[in-house]
């Protein structure tokens, strides 16, 4: 089959299963709002928890940023693209977050693969949750290291394939929230069993920090539990863009000696790394922010509840509605954008087979009266 033939194929077959892929441009009018074409939505998919993302403060800082460093990094951090903005933001993580030394990252994509394929050698075992972001699966994969996966959240899953490794080197994967479920990890009960059999254990906590804990320190500080390895990212509750690695002082050597994806790539913009810091500030002294989204968190619930909409047991700020087939997913998000709110459909792969799902996101910038709106509209349209 050519190249040509193959595309069409499966083309053809996304487009029957109710799988295929649409971008759409859109322009962000507010925090809790965006245009696509003529047609204003409010819109419940984006990772912007706590409305950070077009905080004055924030952009300010970029665009301060952007006139005394340029625009671009201009180089690799080991080249000149490492700023002294750059070291700050590394040096306040650390601080922050209680480990030694952080490490920046243009994305978590990149920081999670670039982690795994740094520290995975043929005779290491990987052992992640079966829902771990596509970042740690693909790398997990590609890695020359035995890879094996548990049912999610399960301990006892964890457990058994604990047990059964043979390897001197064992890295156990999971997220703290994860993106698709908004459930949490049962990360001091994982942490206790990595530490009896001398694991060690990552944590990839995208869509925890900032949110959860005190100060927003995120899933792990919230469990008092302090990783091996804890990935972060600053494009979710941060509202900004790229990632970091927390981890030991040789860890981060060695991290700087090996992966390919820090040596080889443009660093982000000093700009940006302003940016983060500005962010990080706001997390850490206004806990109002944390506190609005609880509350828009709760009442969702409850609107919901009141309407006999069927949620699952997160109370994070990613609320899914499972539906289960792709066409009727589809066919409920586009009843809901006809009634002028912006609510992304997930499929397979992104979830298991027979899962598909609205993931409806909150954020502190959403009013009760947009709440109410939307939940009102899923009542119809499901």
């Amino acid at each position: 089959m050519s190249w040509q033939q193959r595309i069409e194929k499966t083309l053809y077959q996304r487009q029957q299963q109710g799988l295929l892929r649409r971008r759409s441009a859109v322009t962000l009018s507010t925090q809790a709002t965006l245009r696509s074409g003529t047609q204003l939505f409010t819109h419940f998919s984006s990772n912007d928890y706590l409305g950070l993302s077009q905080h004055p403060s924030v952009i300010d800082a970029w665009c301060k940023g952007a006139q005394q460093w340029g625009t671009g990094a201009g180089a690799s951090g080991h080249v000149t693209g490492y700023s002294p903005t750059h070291q700050q933001l590394e040096q306040t993580l650390a601080s922050w977050l209680g480990f030694p030394r952080a490490i920046l990252f243009t994305s978590g994509f990149a920081a999670n693969q670039a982690l795994v394929f740094a520290l995975a050698e043929s005779n290491d075992t990987l052992i992640a949750d079966k829902l771990m972001h596509a970042s740690l699966q693909e790398a997990a994969a590609l890695s020359p290291a035995q890879y094996r996966r548990y049912p999610h959240n399960s301990v006892e899953g964890l457990a058994r394939q604990l047990a059964a490794t043979e390897s001197e080197n064992c890295l156990v994967i999971t997220e703290g929230v994860f993106s698709m479920d908004g459930d949490s990890a049962p990360l001091s009960t994982i942490d206790a069993l990595c530490r009896s059999k001398q694991a060690w254990l990552m944590v990839d906590d995208a869509h925890g920090i900032g949110v959860v804990g005190e100060e927003g320190r995120g899933s792990c500080a919230q469990q008092n539990v302090q990783p091996d390895i804890l990935v972060v990212t600053f494009g979710k509750a941060l509202g900004v863009g790229g990632a970091a690695i927390l981890c030991s002082d040789a860890v981060a050597q060695y991290i700087e000696q090996v992966a390919r994806h820090l040596i080889y790539s443009t660093a982000f913009p000093a700009a940006q790394a302003q940016a983060v810091l500005a962010s990080i500030d706001l997390v850490r002294h206004h806990p109002e922010f944390r506190q609005q989204l609880t509350r828009n968190i709760d009442l969702f619930r409850e609107r919901c509840r009141d309407r006999e909409i069927p949620l699952t047991d997160s109370i994070t700020a990613i609320q899914p509605i499972i539906i289960g087939d792709n066409h009727r997913t589809l066919a409920v998000a586009e009843a809901l954008k006809t009634a002028g709110y912006w609510v992304q459909a997930i499929r397979p792969p992104t979830v298991p087979v027979g899962s598909a799902r609205l993931r409806i996101t909150l954020s502190a910038a959403h009013s009760e009266l947009q709440i109410n709106g939307l939940v009102e509209a899923l009542s119809h349209a499901l």
